[in-house]
């Protein structure tokens, strides 16, 4: 039900979105939305301030993907977008959250499985930092840009990496490291497992991997392991600038006035692979004789396909491994230039969690695991995040904003009205064909760049990416905490920004 006080703009763009087939209300910063006449359909919700623009390309993608449904079965038993909510290149919009019933759905994940952020701190001064920045940058500029790093691993230890993620890639580390890892503190690299979601480790078949990455005997140069890639992706370097949570800042090791540095990446080539080909696979296998669905969006039912249902569910599996080592590695690269520049650093791991990714529903996500408990039940269960970060109960939840604003690590609180799903960012408010097209002709004030340091090879990306792009990372974040979705640990704010 709509409020009385909704103001003009506001039922002007309600009345808008309905000329355009949508059945949206607004209430209390949530937008509830389906399609027109479609009253069967799942009713998706989006939190979002009312200050906020809202895109009806965004909650058309929306409300397609909450009507997804398989002829054999299988639908969408709950929808929801998050704060950084903003159109998707590939039909699903980023900071969807679906429950699933059912079915899996390969689309609503995409190709950059398991992209998600990772953050580590160390004892090291803004002042140190900087009386050795442009060292440090040459250095990291090798690795990320000039192929300088050195990521050589045996097949054996790729087939460990996309089996069993950090674990697999550790044991054969330990047993024969190669590379870089040479120079690594690979006990301190076991110990961090524990602040990695999922510990970084997934059920995943190197045979699902791209063959050449995989062989059964030599070395294996992969050109795409330990990189950043392109568009929002980016390793920072951040100075601690506010803790809000002195306990839990204390428990994760965070003080104000240290160094941190934050990584956004995927599973890069490896997820564009496999994403694509589940894609694909759910559309081909989409009964004969059947009307696509007017989305494009294609499910995979247990009922009808099972075999590909747990053949998706391990390939995704397979190309979250990838990306828990890719993340690593990327930070494991920076790490070592850190202490060969300012010495003995430790850095250790804050957390590490995804963003792009299908998992089994549990109890942490909703009120029904105890029918999925039953062994009577033949439901089976799952969520998908799309540019969207769970945010449990006591988890550590990294949420950056743009390369000339904050950013912000928050606790999770378990908030099941919302998917326990936190924003994965602050969400664009311009698209990069918006402004390649015509951000060079903007001032670096009116982009928001002066004062940016953004460490790049490409000067359309410090356009394309600029801080002007973004939504107001403060609003995103107030209103989550409002909602109860996450409570504040600490702010961080740009020093130096890596962007390929």
């Amino acid at each position: 039900m709509q409020p009385n006080n909704l103001n003009k703009k506001l039922k002007r763009l309600l009345r808008a979105l309905s000329r355009q087939g949508l059945d949206v209300t607004y209430n209390n910063s949530v937008y509830s939305v389906r399609l027109k006449n479609n009253y069967s359909a799942t009713v998706a919700e989006v939190l979002l301030p009312e200050s906020f623009p809202v895109e009806a390309k965004a909650l058309k993608q929306l409300a397609n993907l909450a009507s997804v449904r398989h002829p054999a079965g299988g639908s969408v038993c709950k929808c929801h977008a998050t704060p950084d909510f903003h159109p998707g290149d590939a039909g699903i919009a980023i900071g969807s959250v679906v429950q699933t019933e059912n079915m899996v759905i390969p689309a609503a994940t995409g190709s950059d499985i398991n992209c998600g952020m990772r953050l580590h701190v160390a004892d090291l001064t803004v002042d140190a930092f900087l009386a050795k920045r442009n060292q440090f940058v040459e250095l990291m500029k090798g690795d990320y840009f000039f192929g300088t790093r050195d990521v050589t691993m045996s097949g054996r230890a790729m087939q460990a990496l996309f089996e069993n993620g950090v674990y697999g890639w550790l044991d054969a580390m330990l047993d024969s490291p190669t590379g870089s890892v040479i120079n690594s503190d690979l006990q301190q690299l076991a110990v961090e497992t524990d602040n990695i979601f999922l510990n970084g480790s997934m059920d995943g078949s190197y045979k699902l991997a791209p063959s050449e990455l995989v062989p059964d005997d030599g070395l294996v140069r992969d050109g795409g392991l330990a990189t950043i890639g392109g568009g929002n992706h980016f390793v920072e370097v951040q100075r601690v600038d506010k803790v809000v949570n002195s306990a839990l800042a204390y428990a994760w090791g965070i003080k104000e006035g240290q160094i941190a540095f934050m990584i956004h990446s995927g599973s890069r080539h490896v997820g564009k692979y496999i994403g694509g080909m589940w894609r694909d696979k759910a559309k081909n296998a989409w009964e004969f004789g059947v009307k696509y669905p007017e989305s494009k969006i294609f499910p995979l039912s247990v009922n009808s396909h099972p075999e590909l249902v747990a053949g998706y569910l391990q390939a995704e599996a397979t190309a979250a491994n990838y990306g828990f080592i890719n993340r690593l590695l990327l930070a494991e690269l920076l790490r070592l230039r850190l202490r060969e520049v300012y010495g003995d650093v430790e850095a250790p791991l804050v957390y590490d969690l995804p963003h792009n990714i299908t998992l089994p529903v549990t109890d942490k996500d909703s009120q029904f695991q105890s029918k999925i408990q039953n062994p009577k039940s033949k439901i089976s269960r799952w969520i998908t995040r799309k540019g969207a970060c769970p945010a449990n109960n006591g988890q550590a939840v990294i949420i950056p904003g743009s390369m000339g604003a904050s950013s912000y690590l928050c606790v999770g609180k378990g908030n099941h009205k919302f998917a326990n799903s936190a924003s994965h960012g602050a969400g664009r408010l311009r698209s990069r064909f918006e402004l390649s097209r015509g951000g060079a002709k903007e001032t670096e004030e009116e982009l928001g760049l002066t004062g940016v340091d953004c460490i790049t090879l490409r000067e359309e990306r410090r356009i394309e990416e600029a801080p002007a792009a973004y939504k107001p990372i403060d609003s995103v974040i107030d209103v989550q905490v409002k909602a109860g979705i996450v409570d504040v640990v600490a702010r961080l704010s740009p020093i130096l920004t890596f962007k390929a």
